[in-house]
């Protein structure tokens, strides 16, 4: 009978929730929960500047001047890095999204499928974000 409790014990996991802020630096999140937090802001980030993209489009189409003055802004690397990081944004929420299309097609449910998909979002997304960056800097 001790046995049995003994292994009933070992056996049983304790899942613990997050009580206090304080609590978050000890708390490890799985690849799958940070793809998921990722891509919630990803979406926030992309939707929030829509209306300024939108309204930089229309500027720079407006006449040939406006064109060349988007060009001269545009040239500075910090907005390089900027536009970069909305490039990573929407590589990042466009490989989640369809990550998570497939969980719902209950494809790569399993724990291990989850980590694999969840390691390849990043690895896609990190890889086409350094082909843009390699375009954007001139080097290809």
């Amino acid at each position: 009978m001790a046995e049995q409790e003994a292994a009933k014990q070992r056996n049983t996991r304790e899942f613990r929730n997050i009580n206090a802020v304080k609590d978050l630096p000890n708390y490890r999140l799985p690849a799958a929960g940070v793809v998921s937090i990722l891509h919630r802001i990803s979406g926030f980030v992309m939707a929030a500047l829509l209306p300024l993209i939108v309204w930089a489009l229309d500027s720079s189409l407006t006449s040939e001047l406006s064109y060349e003055a988007f060009t001269g802004l545009f040239s500075a690397w910090y907005v390089k890095v900027v536009l970069l990081g909305l490039a990573w944004a929407f590589l990042h929420h466009l490989c989640a999204g369809v990550r998570h299309l497939m969980m719902d097609l209950h494809i790569g449910m399993t724990k291990e499928a989850s980590k694999t998909s969840a390691l390849a979002v990043f690895g896609v997304s990190i890889a086409l974000t350094a082909l843009i960056a390699l375009k954007v800097f001139g080097v290809l």
